[in-house]
């Protein structure tokens, strides 16, 4: 079968097919991948647990939030091991698993756009060329923008339903009032104030606009 996809980058498709299906399709890469996924999910909760006491046990997924993101793209990666050997856009598709591509996607671009956001809204107090700047601003930036890349991907294999972009929306407001209303955002150099609350509730809409857009609609039961 020809390959339909365009093999540029488009607004629409920023990664193209031929490298999301090189790494998702080959069990290898995609194994290596799951690997490196499950590691960054163990050293964020580290991170976030050396930060946490007195955080309610059931708001730990909505304070850790990149471990979080990481944890969902995990899942949604691994969705994609019974379909090893075929193409990746005949990876099976259902409702729930709409939910979860789509619940991966907002978190992994909200969560990798918002770190950028965050450390740079006071670059006096992260950036810097010393070992500590090196790991605590490029490293930490570096790292949280490979989230969009990965959320590119999935697009190529999943599908959103206006559920999973309505739970979506909702669970993100619930996220930013844990982090603003009750105060437990993720640990910060400076307070956050009224400019940073502002820019994560107008991510929040615009990942889930930008995922109405860019996904593909699942019509299936």
């Amino acid at each position: 079968m020809p390959d339909r996809e365009p093999r540029t980058p488009t607004p629409r498709r920023p990664l193209p097919y031929r490298y999301a299906e090189a790494y998702l399709s080959d069990g290898p890469s995609l194994v290596a991948l799951l690997v490196v996924t499950a590691t960054a999910f163990l050293v964020g909760v580290r991170f976030y647990v050396d930060t946490m006491p007195g955080v309610p046990t059931l708001l730990w997924p909505l304070y850790a939030d990149s471990p979080t993101a990481i944890a969902l793209v995990t899942l949604s990666l691994a969705t994609l091991l019974p379909n090893l050997g075929s193409r990746l856009r005949e990876a099976p598709i259902n409702r729930p698993l709409a939910y979860l591509h789509t619940l991966a996607f907002v978190w992994l671009v909200k969560y990798g756009l918002w770190t950028a956001i965050a450390l740079n809204l006071r670059p006096e107090r992260y950036v810097g060329f010393d070992p500590a700047a090196l790991y605590d601003y490029w490293f930490i930036i570096g790292t949280h923008l490979l989230f969009v890349l990965l959320a590119f991907a999935i697009l190529h294999y999943g599908r959103t339903t206006k559920g999973a972009l309505g739970l979506s929306l909702l669970l993100l407001g619930v996220n930013d009032l844990v982090d603003y209303g009750f105060g437990l955002h993720p640990p910060l150099r400076y307070e956050p104030g009224g400019v940073l609350p502002s820019l994560t509730v107008a991510l929040s809409v615009g990942v889930v606009a930008l995922a109405a857009w860019q996904f593909d609609t699942h019509h299936g039961q």
